[in-house]
């Protein structure tokens, strides 16, 4: 089996978001030897490259560059306004660069915007827009924004969404019942596939393993495994743990490294070609 890391990063210690205190531990550049030394030692073969913040088109091109020499490296999920009317063309001109075969995705930092961002005709145009490139609609949204995903989802049949961090569980304020039912009729939609990274980030500082089974539980119950794909969300788990325990977790909370969740599910929804 070819074992992915659906999500991770790479950046440089100058990004904008990271001059926020609380992010001094992971305020350096993180580059592929980093992501090489991990992925030896978590028997990690292939991974997806996530855009990381920096909101400039200069660095969807930089990454697709990059992972065209770096065979680990199988797909990239790249940063665009998607409120922007020349949405098309900027995919387009990514396209002709350099790994540009190696776009499968685009994402917009709509974790940012008001509870109902998903609801702006701008955005929902935007969506339609990916989905008529035959990309993947990457979704990182808070909590609160999930009424308005499930709305947009189920009016964009004709796309395919991936919702990073299981929309980002309030899992410090042990909410489980509320993001169960936010997350439910998301899940009902078949065109939605949810990503099993970024919840130790989103637990209470003294987490355990038994604060996310709950959590782990619920998306095998709504999604099933052949809708999941495990993301590490390296490097910014290492704000409370380091990649190699992030997927010891989800493996042990999984019973074992599920086809699907490890890589299936990856290689369907994002179309990637392994060697």
């Amino acid at each position: 089996m070819t074992v992915i890391d659906a999500h991770h990063h790479l950046w440089t210690a100058d990004y904008a978001w990271l001059a926020d205190p609380a992010l001094a531990a992971i305020r350096r550049d993180y580059t592929v030897d980093d992501l090489r030394a991990h992925l030896a030692a978590a028997r990690v073969d292939r991974t997806v490259l996530v855009e990381a913040g920096r909101c400039d088109a200069a660095e969807t091109t930089a990454f697709l560059a990059l992972a065209e020499d770096t065979p680990e490296i199988v797909g990239v999920v790249g940063w665009a306004d998607i409120e922007d009317p020349d949405l098309a063309s900027v995919i387009a001109g990514h396209r002709v660069g350099k790994g540009g075969h190696l776009l499968v995705g685009v994402r917009d930092q709509l974790q940012a915007g008001p509870d109902d961002v998903l609801d702006r005709p701008a955005v929902r145009a935007g969506f339609a827009t990916v989905a008529a490139a035959g990309l993947v609609n990457e979704l990182v949204v808070r909590s609160a924004q999930l009424p308005s995903v499930g709305r947009a989802v189920a009016q964009s049949p004709e796309g395919v969404f991936v919702l990073d961090h299981l929309g980002k569980p309030p899992i410090a304020a042990g909410d489980l019942d509320g993001w169960r039912a936010a997350l439910a009729p998301i899940a009902a939609a078949g065109n939605v596939v949810a990503k099993l990274s970024g919840l130790v980030t989103e637990a209470a500082d003294d987490w355990t393993r038994a604060d996310l089974r709950p959590y782990v539980q619920t998306a095998l119950d709504l999604f099933g495994p052949e809708r999941l794909m495990f993301g590490s969300d390296w490097p910014v788990c290492e704000l409370t743990a380091p990649y190699e325990e992030v997927i010891a977790i989800v493996e042990d909370l999984l019973g074992g490294r599920s086809a699907d969740i490890f890589g299936g599910t990856a290689v369907r929804v994002y179309g990637l070609e392994l060697p």
